[in-house]
């Protein structure tokens, strides 16, 4: 024999539980503007809602200017603007001597900067998203704040030696000051 002691009509927690996250989890797909009807794309696809591109690694990728496979040139997030991998060209990894670095395309450039002792180095953000020149492991020297669109950070080179740094924000971003 089973006791129901429940107040007839109304939902035990569990049910009501599902009944929220399912609620949520619809609503999360139309405000993506995704589509949870899988009937003209194959049984768990997804589709790129209004506004939105397929992009690579999505089922059937094959928008415009990208083939099934390639990597997206942008990111596929609209108003996002940071890359999906690191750069692989801009930065020269050929050290180079100046006493400027630029922060263009989520890049530190040069790559590798050659600077006699004494040298003060001033790296400029030209990205719209803030960055930071901070050094690779504990004891370095540089430690800025973050940088906004067109902000600068400079520092002294006293000591000879090689500098690692990179962006604390976008970790991928690394450089080296070489100083003689």
């Amino acid at each position: 024999m089973h006791l129901n002691f429940r107040t007839p009509g109304r939902r035990s927690r569990a049910a009501a539980g599902l009944a929220v996250a399912t609620a949520g989890a619809l609503g999360l797909l139309s405000a993506c503007g995704q589509s949870s009807d899988s009937s003209s794309t194959g049984a768990g696809a997804i589709t790129p809602g209004p506004g939105q591109h397929q992009m690579a690694g999505m089922s059937g990728a094959a928008g415009p200017g990208n083939t099934a496979g390639s990597a997206p040139a942008t990111s596929p997030m609209p108003g996002m603007s940071m890359p999906m991998s690191p750069p692989s060209t801009g930065a020269s990894a050929t050290p180079v001597s100046g006493d400027a670095v630029a922060i263009k395309n989520f890049a530190f450039s040069p790559a590798t900067l050659k600077v006699k002792v004494g040298t003060t180095v001033t790296w400029t953000n030209q990205d719209t998203d803030a960055h930071t020149v901070t050094s690779a492991g504990s004891g370095g020297p540089l430690h800025s704040t973050a940088l906004n669109t067109h902000a600068t950070y400079s520092y002294t080179f006293t000591k000879p030696g090689a500098y690692s740094y990179l962006c604390t924000i976008h970790p991928f971003m690394t450089a080296t000051v070489e100083v003689t």
